[in-house]
């Protein structure tokens, strides 16, 4: 390894995907170093996200495309250091094209429903024919063994039935979808583990494999860590809302000028708390002095803080309390928690770049937050055009010829 490449440089991805929790797990294969090819269908416009609302062109941010340079952002942030090739795969001399890729390909990632590629003739069985070591990740809502009922999965769909849903809110009103679309966030990070672990087992055996990894599935495991059956079995409330009751004193407490999150469960947070409160005494009140008995009345103990908090600004909280150990926080929005100059300082945020207008200075993206002592890791490509890459690919990869792409494009397979 020569210091400052990238872990993943040489291998080949076949991005299938659209939407959201299969470019999510491409990009961050790209990030790592990865080559990867996103395969779009020119017949649809290519990834959905392309048509994702709001865009950006020549004259900043709008709703709606006003002119064909205009891109996504979302496309914008999830298609970076990615090349694009058009295929209509549903044309057989398409799925002949994406099989010579397969046997130059390391990986396959795709985010179809269950079936869908097998019936298309590009699924694991049929990659595998043409490169026994291919590993062919598929991400899903239910699993490669499909779903009852019309198995369509989306993130709030998958929220509401991994019970992530039911579990946000406050204790007394209805659940609440989780703000971030977190089914789709977090299956494309286990598909990447699966990934990497596929990897090295190619280079122990040479054998490839299948990576299945339902949204279901992962967001449920999630869940699962917290004990909510034996919740439910104590009869303990599963929602909570802004205060953690049985990590008491825990949650998000009102200041005058937004809101301050504090965290202190242990007998020595606590009696930092009521340091900074300016009542130390209660660290030996009986109602207060263990962590069973602070549980226990958790409901007396919140009131005081939202007593106290609601007198005095975000920044005098956290102030205080981190002068006597206590883990505080404000809670920040969105657009300020992006701006965080330690985020920014580690490139775990980035400004975006537009492919024709170059940096844009106004809308900001994830960046790769891992960073190694000897590799490099990121993104350095804006986001590519529909189809931008599709001629040099087939000529410089596949070595077919000039008239042979002619004929592919005139049949309608690109």
């Amino acid at each position: 390894m020569i210091a400052g490449d990238k872990p993943l440089r040489g291998r080949i991805v076949l991005d299938l995907t659209t939407a959201l929790a299969g470019p999510y797990a491409t990009l961050l294969l790209a990030g790592l170093g990865a080559t990867v090819i996103k395969i779009e269908n020119p017949a649809t416009g290519g990834d959905s996200s392309r048509n994702n609302a709001p865009y950006l062109g020549a004259d900043g941010l709008r709703m709606d495309r006003g002119s064909a340079e205009d891109m996504s952002v979302s496309l914008i942030g999830r298609a970076r250091n990615k090349q694009s090739i058009t295929l209509n795969l549903k044309q057989p001399a398409a799925r002949e094209v994406f099989l010579d890729l397969v046997r130059h390909a390391d990986v396959v990632v795709e985010n179809y429903a269950a079936g869908t590629a097998d019936r298309l003739g590009i699924g694991y069985s049929a990659c595998r024919e043409v490169n026994a070591s291919i590993i062919y990740a598929a991400i899903s809502g239910f699993g490669a063994q499909g779903a009852p009922g019309s198995g369509k999965a989306m993130d709030s769909i998958i929220q509401a039935l991994s019970g992530v849903m039911y579990t946000s809110g406050e204790p007394d009103s209805d659940p609440v979808r989780v703000g971030l679309p977190i089914a789709d966030l977090l299956a494309p990070l286990f598909a990447v583990i699966g990934v990497l672990s596929a990897i090295v087992e190619v280079e122990q055996s040479g054998v490839g494999q299948q990576v299945d990894v339902s949204m279901l599935g992962a967001l449920t495991s999630l869940l699962s860590i917290e004990p909510f059956d034996a919740f439910e079995l104590l009869g303990a409330p599963t929602r909570t809302g802004r205060t953690l009751p049985r990590l008491a004193p825990f949650g998000m407490f009102p200041a005058k000028d937004g809101w301050v999150a504090l965290c202190a469960p242990t007998d020595t947070f606590a009696a930092g708390v009521f340091r900074a409160m300016g009542t130390p005494e209660l660290a030996e009140d009986p109602r207060f002095r263990t962590r069973d008995q602070r549980v226990g009345n958790s409901t007396e103990l919140h009131a005081r803080l939202d007593e106290w908090t609601g007198t005095r600004t975000r920044d005098e909280i956290v102030a205080v309390l981190a002068e006597h150990g206590v883990p505080a926080a404000p809670v920040r929005a969105p657009a300020e928690a992006i701006h965080d100059g330690l985020v920014r300082q580690r490139g775990e945020v980035v400004d975006l770049e537009h492919p024709a207008y170059g940096p844009t200075g106004t809308v900001s993206g994830p960046g790769l937050p891992i960073r190694f002592s000897e590799s490099a890791a990121g993104f350095d490509l804006p986001a590519p055009r529909l189809g931008e890459h599709t001629d040099d690919i087939l000529r410089e990869l596949l070595g077919y010829d000039g008239d042979r792409i002619t004929g592919l494009r005139e049949s309608g397979a690109l």
